[in-house]
């Protein structure tokens, strides 16, 4: 029987002769380049059957091709085993990116001189359109083709006969003496003074993060993401909210309506912002950000702006992006509480496993399971006064499980958790407080000289980062080498990024900032919470992340100028059962077990007799 991926793919092709095209381009995002779409823009997947976040895919009358980052390697060739798709593989030094890829097949795709590519525009961003156009600029690569790009929004729609509708959740809005934010109306007057300086009349916002951050008002369109599927238009005399709310929906949505409302936001329909783009006076500029803008929204904008050459398009980074990073003293004051009872419902979760695995070891009860495990620790979490969900899809996984660093925890067939090796969980809650991401990588029973290797030598990046000392105007990708020096003096490395921004109830990844090799300006600033996990992933055995969650906060002045440093949000202990501690410097040592100390220090109080044992053993200094 033929993969049923295999048959859309070909079904792809037959409508790709209909019409002329010679490639097509789908990907994993959604109009609003979101990194998590919902399930209705979940196109790389409904067409090859992959199932990781990042994906792009180009199909060709003879080839048919998905790219991916480190993350999913493991993953994409066995979900693509059968399919006819060929994986390309991203972030390596051999790495050929679509654009780059279709400028140098040019010749063999082109029927007379031009390569005609069809895009979802819709869920294609206007910076990932323009590298394809520059990529066919040089006409030697080309042999002289150029390229064509076809806009053709939803054109699944076709042969996706059961696709998903665009969800529309209840809003609510955020009551700033609770979360600690400022007022919808203090944000978006900051953003009227940034856009004078900017000498900018409207600006286009359409990063659905952004626009919740700015509005104060948070949905569930997404799953594990609190956003509402909406753009926003700003200008010095309006604010237009294009959302898919009708006015007969949920109670709490219109109580949201009214506080909006009374705040001078006008709530419009959600379709009615590209004529309302096609309306603006050429006489007007309006910022966007390519890289969140999709190549549909911004085909209006220019079609609208075609009288002025569209000179008055501005094009940059948008500001809310590094407003939001910044948390204020109120906001790091409610993370720092949340990552104690997040953490306490980890410290829980933990302890109750450790039981588990050693009654299943005794012959007392069924071995637990990857899926039981994860359920477990969700049903803690949800013990928790403003939990709001999970912040992403639990990652608990077993031995080989965990060389994905992106696992996929199956509900039926999971790994049994057996009383030795190394068990991986990657988790987190959004609360009304604040946004938690945690990775522990735990013992359960004796590991191998090799598994504590590799254990130790990942803590020690990142207790290497943690103790950072940097001068203000330090870039993420200028400390990365910290996570990694032990890695690489083994001759070892993970592929992944050490560390990404992380949102106050908002996304769980976010920027501007992050702690990767690939270089990134942004420096890292007073109040920016980002992640700290570093990992080493072997095919077919282990894997192994250790990650916290640390605040940028100030560490003097002097006359070298001003410094900063890393305050640990993160409030869980660290297994030392595994640690080779003949590995660790004495500074390292004493780091791993004054956290362990403050761990203790913060969260038996919180705990009955037995855990407070149970955590003072788990804490024992080394």
């Amino acid at each position: 029987m033929e993969n049923i991926y295999a048959e859309r793919i070909a079904l792809l092709r037959e409508m790709m002769a209909s019409n002329g095209w010679d490639v097509v381009l789908l990907n994993a995002s959604d109009p609003h380049c979101s990194e998590y779409p919902s399930a209705r823009w979940k196109q790389a997947e409904w067409l090859t059957g992959f199932t990781g976040e990042a994906a792009s895919v180009a199909v060709t009358p003879s080839h048919a091709g998905l790219w991916t980052d480190t993350r999913y390697f493991i993953q994409a060739q066995s979900q693509l085993r059968g399919t006819g798709v060929q994986l390309h593989k991203l972030r390596v030094p051999e790495q050929v990116p679509i654009p780059q890829w279709l400028s140098s097949e040019a010749a063999s795709l082109s029927r007379d001189g031009v390569v005609r590519i069809a895009v979802d525009s819709l869920c294609w961003s206007v910076e990932q359109m323009q590298e394809i156009k520059q990529a066919f600029e040089d006409k030697d690569v080309t042999d002289g083709n150029d390229c064509e790009i076809i806009a053709v929004p939803d054109m699944l729609d076709k042969l996706w006969t059961d696709r998903p509708q665009i969800p529309s959740t209840p809003v609510i809005t955020l009551d700033p003496e609770v979360s600690g934010c400022e007022t919808r109306t203090e944000k978006i007057s900051s953003l009227r003074k940034w856009m004078l300086r900017e000498f900018c009349d409207n600006l286009l916002l359409t990063a659905l993060d952004e626009i919740a951050w700015v509005l104060n008002i948070r949905a569930a369109d997404i799953e594990y993401n609190p956003y509402c599927i909406s753009s926003l238009l700003l200008s010095q005399e309006s604010v237009q909210w294009f959302c898919r709310k009708g006015l007969d929906s949920d109670p709490d949505t219109l109580d949201s309506y009214d506080e909006l409302a009374a705040d001078e936001v006008q709530v419009e329909d959600y379709d009615a912002l590209i004529p309302a783009l096609e309306s603006l006076s050429p006489e007007e500029s309006i910022f966007v950000d390519c890289s969140t803008l999709n190549w549909q929204f911004y085909e209006s904008l220019f079609e609208a702006y075609a009288s002025s050459g569209s000179s008055r398009i501005i094009c940059g980074q948008s500001p809310v992006a590094l407003m939001k990073a910044v948390k204020n003293e109120r906001e790091m004051q409610l993370l720092r509480e949340t990552y104690v009872e997040d953490g306490l419902a980890v410290e829980r979760f933990l302890r109750w496993l450790e039981g588990e695995v050693g009654a299943a070891s005794r012959g007392e009860r069924c071995p637990v399971d990857e899926w039981e495990a994860s359920l477990k620790l969700s049903s803690l979490r949800a013990q928790i006064d403003g939990y709001r969900g999970e912040s992403f899809e639990n990652i608990s996984a077993y031995g080989p499980s965990a060389a994905l660093p992106h696992y996929v925890t199956p509900s039926e067939g999971s790994g049994k958790l057996e009383p030795r090796g190394l068990y991986l969980v990657d988790s987190g809650g959004q609360y009304l407080t604040g946004t938690t991401d945690i990775t522990r990588t735990v013992p359960l029973g004796p590991c191998t000289p090799l598994e504590k290797e590799d254990y130790t030598l990942v803590l020690k990046g990142m207790i290497e980062l943690s103790t950072a000392v940097f001068p203000k105007g330090t870039a993420g990708c200028q400390l990365d080498v910290l996570a990694r020096e032990a890695l690489w003096k083994a001759r070892r490395n993970f592929g992944h990024g050490t560390g990404h921004g992380v949102g106050f109830y908002l996304g769980v990844h976010e920027g501007p900032q992050d702690i990767r090799q690939n270089f990134n300006s942004q420096p890292l600033l007073p109040g920016m919470v980002t992640s700290n996990e570093p990992g080493i992933y072997r095919e077919g055995q282990h894997g192994i992340r250790h990650e916290n969650i640390i605040l940028t906060v100030p560490y003097g002045t002097n006359e070298f100028g001003e410094w900063l440093c890393f305050e640990t949000l993160t409030c869980c202990h660290i297994d030392t059962s595994a640690v080779l501690v003949e590995m660790l410097t004495q500074e390292q040592l004493k780091w791993l077990n004054d956290y362990n100390a403050r761990v203790y220090d913060r969260l038996s109080p919180l705990m009955n007799e037995e855990e407070r044992l149970w955590l003072a053993e788990k804490t024992r200094a080394i």
